[in-house]
């Protein structure tokens, strides 16, 4: 292992641990094999999600319009969603600790095409958001602003869905809208991706 520019620590595999298959080339239909120009097929997929405890306390904080992370043991450092361990030191994180709700946009694009049921009109800003007490960000859709006035520092709330629709999700954050309060300085956000 070596430091990477950033002080942090960068990992590389043994040698012949990981391979990957060589390409072998397109085969050959013919001259009169119709090119596929588009194809448009419905597609979903099913899985079932069993949450640890560390996850199982963060939904069960989001039910309650809270946001619950935990503390490394040795950097003090607050992880959101929790995994359980530090992904730093590599140690359990037994200390809980609610972040937020507010929050600082930590990195941000503007997004012109559109997905999913849910997704709002584009073009729309999808934002990296810091929360108050956090060591990571969290990603949510920035509205009730206009794209040419999104900047880094700028400070966010939840927008959360009625009280009646919180379920154990982090679909209960509907979207981020900005708040009246000074910008954080752009530096104090870096690393916190």
């Amino acid at each position: 292992m070596a430091p990477a520019d950033n002080d942090r620590v960068v990992s590389t595999l043994p040698e012949g641990l990981w391979s990957q298959p060589q390409p072998t080339g397109v085969p050959d239909f013919g001259s009169d094999a119709e090119e596929v120009q588009r194809l448009r097929l419905p597609a979903s997929m099913r899985y079932r999600f069993t949450p640890g405890k560390a996850m199982t306390r963060y939904l069960e904080g989001l039910k309650e319009k809270k946001f619950l992370g935990e503390r490394c043991p040795v950097t003090g450092d607050v992880y959101i969603p929790p995994r359980g361990m530090s992904p730093v030191v590599g140690l359990p994180t037994t200390e809980q600790v609610e972040v937020g709700p507010k929050g600082s946009i930590a990195s941000f694009c503007v997004v012109h095409i559109g997905f999913g049921e849910k997704a709002p009109p584009t073009p729309f800003v999808s934002a990296l958001v810091l929360l108050d007490g956090a060591a990571v960000s969290t990603y949510g859709t920035l509205l009730e602003v206009p794209i040419e006035d999104v900047r880094i520092g700028m400070r966010v709330e939840p927008v959360w869905v009625p009280d009646e629709e919180l379920t154990y999700s982090a679909e209960n954050v509907t979207h981020w809208r900005p708040i009246d309060e000074p910008d954080v300085a752009p530096e104090t956000l870096k690393g916190h991706f």
